[in-house]
């Protein structure tokens, strides 16, 4: 548990989010500043130049590759994604610019990628579910990248609106440089499951900074799935604001040999009431693949009556691949139901694999059927059985590489 501290953060005019801002601490260390210690004290501001270009020393920056991320630190030049919204036309509602609300209405960048990407997104896509719909079938928005060398920035606005209910899933498939942001606002009374799923090729560059808001009674499930792209980053905040609200924040990644795949997580605890569960799970196979989880829980003031746990499992399937895994917990009020963290990282569980081959199952067999109990957790929480499928089939294919 970390007490918090007080750090210098510009204030912010709600009316005009696209000005103000304050330069990240980390990069302007004098002798008599201290850098931030937490996530809530991180600065946020809408203007690029004022976070200026990361180094790999700021606090946020230190467990990524930043040189493989340069492209992303000056807004794009062309249109590198294609938008696929099939038979969810009738959800996506006018683009936003500027100062339009619901953009801003929540968001803040807080880093240079995610600043440039408000920057580089003069009009925003807006999906929105009407109040008090109900929406069976999954929305799916699929987003192809148009090749490697392409750049685009991306502000997308998830609106669920009072008691409405619909998942959507976010498909990254092709190939380019990409910075996003997306807004989530799940208002009163709504249920919304917002799924980030990256299927990228190998040399694709995705940084995503997703924000979110809870209302009173509304719940929230995300989760972000990576298989694909060379260094992959989507970052979390999700403020669990109204009395009665809940967030479930749910990641799965499977690292391949030179693959950077990176989630900083961010639950605030807000209003009174809350509950919030997350869970992280990720396996590394061949040399260079890394996996970075940083895990943050706010458990605010006024947060009475809170219930909230974290957890991060990395399995490291041979020898080369690294899992950095820091979580992290802070409460500032003494009346709560339960709050916990963990983290574990390892590689096959001997009992197991002995447990299994004693009955007559194969080692090799039995590496299978440990990665793919460990994984599939996460997979049978999406509720899409034609998504669970195809996962499951991606990570047969991932398993059939690391025993060819």
């Amino acid at each position: 548990m970390t007490a918090p501290t007080t750090a210098p953060v510009a204030a912010q005019d709600s009316n005009a989010p696209e000005s103000g801002g304050h330069i990240d601490p980390a990069a302007q260390l004098t002798d008599a500043f201290v850098p931030v210690q937490t996530r809530s004290e991180r600065p946020h501001s809408f203007e690029p130049a004022d976070f200026g270009t990361p180094t790999g020393r700021e606090v946020n920056w230190k467990h990524t590759p930043v040189a493989r991320l340069a492209s992303l630190f000056a807004a794009a030049d062309d249109d590198g994604v294609r938008y696929d919204f099939g038979d969810a036309a009738e959800y996506i509602a006018e683009p936003l610019a500027v100062g339009t609300a619901p953009r801003g209405e929540f968001f803040r960048p807080e880093d240079v990628t995610s600043a440039v990407a408000w920057q580089g997104s003069p009009d925003a896509l807006h999906i929105r579910i009407p109040r008090e719909r109900e929406v069976v079938e999954p929305i799916l928005v699929g987003i192809t990248g148009q090749g490697a060398e392409r750049r685009a920035d991306a502000h997308i606005v998830i609106e669920a609106q009072e008691h409405s209910s619909a998942t959507i899933v976010l498909q990254h498939t092709g190939s380019a440089q990409y910075s996003q942001n997306v807004e989530i606002i799940a208002r009163d009374g709504s249920k919304l499951t917002v799924i980030s799923l990256q299927q990228w090729q190998d040399d694709a560059i995705h940084t995503a900074a997703h924000q979110a808001r809870v209302d009173a009674d509304a719940t929230l499930k995300h989760f972000v799935i990576t298989f694909g792209g060379g260094v992959v980053r989507v970052n979390p905040n999700v403020e669990l604001a109204g009395s009665g609200s809940e967030g479930y924040l749910y990641g799965l990644s499977y690292a391949d040999a030179g693959q950077h795949l990176e989630s900083q997580v961010y639950l605030h605890h807000k209003g009174p009431h809350t509950t919030g569960d997350v869970l992280y799970k990720g396996a590394l196979q061949g040399g260079g693949a890394h996996s970075v989880w940083i895990g943050d829980v706010l458990i605010g003031p006024e947060a009475t009556g809170t219930n909230s746990y974290e957890a991060n499992r990395n399995l490291v399937l041979t020898e080369g691949a690294r899992a950095d895994s820091i979580p992290n917990l802070e409460i500032q009020t003494g009346d709560i139901l339960g709050a916990g963290h963990a983290s574990a990282t390892g590689r096959f569980d001997d009992e197991q694999l002995f447990y299994l081959q004693a009955r007559g199952i194969t080692e090799e067999e039995a590496r299978r059927l440990v990665v793919l109990g460990f994984l599939t957790d996460i997979v049978q929480r999406l509720g899409i059985p034609a998504l669970e499928s195809e996962l499951l089939a991606a990570i047969e294919t991932e398993l059939a590489a690391v025993s060819a």
